[in-house]
C-alpha cells in the first residue's frame, strides 16, 4: 500500500496555509509525510518546523528554505536561494541541486547536505551544525564558524574558513585561499572516521584519505597590542 501523503499545491494553496499547517497541524497528523508542488521560488517554505516530519519541496525554492528547522527531514527536489537551512537546530536539510549564498548560516545543529554546488559564504558562523557540500563552495565559506563541521567533496573559493573558531572544515579539492587563521592540519584519526560518517549520512562513497582538514591555527583568540599584530 502507497504512503499517504498530506498535499500542497503553492498554485492553488498560499504559503501562509502551508506553514501553518507544518507549525500547528502537522503534530496531530501521526507522522504523515508532506509534499510541496509548484513551490516557484517561494521564500521561507518549511520554516521553523519542530516535529519529525518527512517534507518534499518538489522544485526550486526560494530564501531560507528549512530555516530554523527543529527535527524534520525536509528534500528539496531543485535548487535552493539564499540561506538555506539557516539557523537551523536538529534534523536535516538535503538540497537536491544547488544552494545559493550563505547556505547553512548559524547553523546549531543537525545536518544540512547539498548535492550540488554552495555559492559565497556557505556555513558562515556555524554554530555546531554540519554541512555536507557534494560540489564547490565559493569564498568566504566557514566565516567566523564557531562550531560543527562543513565537508567540500569539490573545490573551494578565497579565504576559506576565514576567522575560524572551533569549526573543522574537510576539503577534497582544490582550495583557492585559505582565509585569517585557517591552516591545514594532519588529519588523525578522528578525522576520517568523521569524514566517513558524514559522507555516509549524506550518500557519497569518496574515500576520506582524499580529503584535507582545515582547522584554526588560534591566533585571533587574544589581541596583543605589544605584538605588532596586523591582520
Amino acid at each position: 500500500m502507497s504512503t499517504p501523503y498530506r498535499d500542497f499545491d503553492l498554485a492553488q494553496h498560499s504559503l501562509r496555509e502551508l506553514n501553518h499547517y507544518l507549525h500547528h497541524e502537522v503534530k496531530q497528523a501521526a507522522g504523515t509525510p508532506v509534499r510541496v508542488f509548484n513551490p516557484d521560488g517561494a521564500h521561507s517554505i518549511a520554516c521553523g518546523v519542530d516535529t519529525a516530519v518527512q517534507i518534499d519541496v518538489m522544485g526550486h525554492a526560494g530564501y531560507y528554505v528549512g530555516g530554523m528547522n527543529q527535527h524534520a527531514q525536509i528534500t528539496v527536489h531543485g535548487n535552493a536561494s539564499t540561506g538555506a537551512g539557516e539557523n537551523m537546530m536538529s534534523g536535516l536539510v538535503r538540497i537536491k541541486g544547488f544552494a545559493s549564498t550563505s547556505a547553512g548560516a548559524s547553523a546549531h545543529g543537525g545536518c544540512l547536505i547539498i548535492e550540488g554546488d554552495a555559492s559565497l559564504r556557505c556555513g558562515i558562523s556555524l554554530k555546531g551544525g554540519d554541512i555536507v557540500v557534494g560540489g564547490s563552495v565559493g569564498s568566504f565559506s566557514a566565516f567566523m564558524a564557531q562550531a560543527g563541521r562543513l565537508v567540500i567533496c569539490g573545490d573551494a573559493g578565497d579565504a576559506l574558513g576565514d576567522s575560524l573558531y572551533e569549526a573543522i572544515i574537510y576539503v577534497r579539492g582544490e582550495v583557492k585561499s585559505l582565509g585569517a587563521d585557517a591552516r591545514f592540519e594532519p588529519m588523525l584519526p578522528e578525522d576520517h572516521a568523521a569524514v566517513t560518517q558524514l559522507l555516509t549520512v549524506a550518500g557519497f562513497t569518496h574515500p576520506s584519505s582524499e580529503f584535507r582538514k582545515v582547522a584554526s591555527a588560534r591566533g585571533l583568540y587574544h589581541w596583543n597590542a605589544d605584538a605588532n599584530q596586523e591582520y
